[in-house]
């Protein structure tokens, strides 16, 4: 008999930056998580498309290579997954609405921040 296979969270990490990219995927995926990585918008609206509903964590940057920018892309897969944890974060102030229960980091944030938000994502 085989042992049960403990299931993974499965985070969806969308930044064009690739070193910032992998380095937040490392984090996560010490902690357990499952992680789709993604350099632009786009890409990540086709996993939200086929996977939207079991993500239960997504981090973004606002600016990203292509037409979709990280807020469209937070009220996107808020719309499809409403109990989505979602961080959305940029090195400039926000200037445009983020969906209700999103959250919008100033960079620099701290990695300490980021395993804690996805224990918290977790957990919901």
């Amino acid at each position: 008999m085989g042992q049960a296979r403990r299931f993974r969270s499965v985070a969806l990490i969308v930044e064009d930056d690739a070193m910032q990219r992998e380095m937040l995927s490392l984090l996560l995926e010490e902690s357990g998580y499952h992680v789709i990585q993604c350099a632009s918008g786009e890409d990540a609206r086709h996993v939200l498309d086929v996977a939207a509903g079991t993500l239960c964590f997504l981090m973004t940057d606002v600016q990203l290579g292509g037409r979709t920018d990280g807020v469209e892309l937070a009220h996107i897969a808020k719309e499809r997954n409403p109990g989505l944890d979602v961080v959305v974060t940029s090195g400039r102030p926000l200037t445009q609405p983020l969906p209700d229960g999103a959250k919008f980091w100033a960079k620099p944030w701290a990695p300490l921040d980021v395993l804690r938000e996805a224990e918290l994502a977790q957990l919901s």
